[in-house]
């Protein structure tokens, strides 16, 4: 797919890993839709970009209407979708047994699945419908791309990520069999399951910390840069023939149990 030109959705798309997409994705020329709740990340991360390259929608990934109402709000904007990013996610750690003996509440291990693989699930299919509808962008009848993000946690998951890891893992397995469904109407279907990254949660810890995290890569012995993930996105949505994978962009890492 020739990026320029095209219109993409990204959600999660206000800060971290999507907003490092949506960078290279406006550098590659295309027209980006920022879904994400925090409406003040939201407008700094579109006066960046710059109005003409970038607009965003308050969305909820987990309700139906909400983002029905964001991609019709892309469609305005730019016209027919192309290109969907699903970086909207959660990951507070939780044990299934606390230091008390109390078990994990069901309703925080709803939550956590609810945004990573409901929310994901239901950005998919609602741009996958709109995505059948375009004309076909080149000789193969191909019409869009959809990249979903996991995590090394749907493979390595460690001590107290019960509900994160499932929630990645359910990611993960649902890439084969919807890109599959989908190759009848040219949409093809990825994920990358990213490790450990400077995202803005690891930016607020200390440099001592950072460096710990960083030693535990094989290599390089760093966090990855969001501009990594961003450069696999624009990777996938570029090259026609990646389709039904799910990428491990990790340096190596397999995470201990704690």
């Amino acid at each position: 797919m020739d990026i320029q030109g095209k219109s993409a959705i990204i959600t999660g798309g206000a800060s971290g890993l999507g907003q490092a997409a949506a960078r290279s994705l406006v550098a590659k020329g295309a027209k980006v839709t920022l879904f994400d709740l925090n409406e003040e990340a939201c407008i700094a991360t579109v006066n960046e970009l710059g109005s003409d390259n970038a607009s965003y929608a308050i969305v909820d990934v987990t309700d139906e209407e909400s983002v029905t109402k964001g991609i019709s709000k892309a469609k305005a904007a730019y016209g027919e979708l192309h290109i969907v990013v699903n970086c909207a996610g959660i990951g507070p750690p939780s044990k299934v047994i606390d230091r008390e003996g109390n078990p994990l509440p069901l309703e925080k291990f709803k939550q956590i699945v609810n945004i990573n693989l409901f929310g994901t699930f239901n950005v998919l299919r609602l741009a996958a419908a709109e995505m059948a509808k375009n004309e076909p962008l080149n000789s193969d009848n191909g019409r869009g791309v959809i990249i979903n993000v996991a995590s090394v946690a749907a493979f390595d998951g460690q001590i107290g990520q019960p509900a994160y890891a499932a929630s990645k893992a359910g990611v993960h397995g649902m890439t084969l069999p919807v890109a599959r469904e989908l190759a009848r109407y040219g949409i093809r279907v990825n994920t990358i399951a990213p490790g450990l990254f400077m995202t803005p949660l690891a930016n607020s810890l200390p440099d001592e910390a950072v460096k710990a995290l960083g030693a535990a890569v094989e290599f390089p012995k760093r966090l990855g840069d969001p501009s990594e993930f961003a450069h696999l996105v624009v990777c996938m949505a570029e090259n026609d023939y990646f389709n039904g994978e799910t990428v491990r962009l990790d340096g190596s890492i397999r995470m201990a149990a704690k």
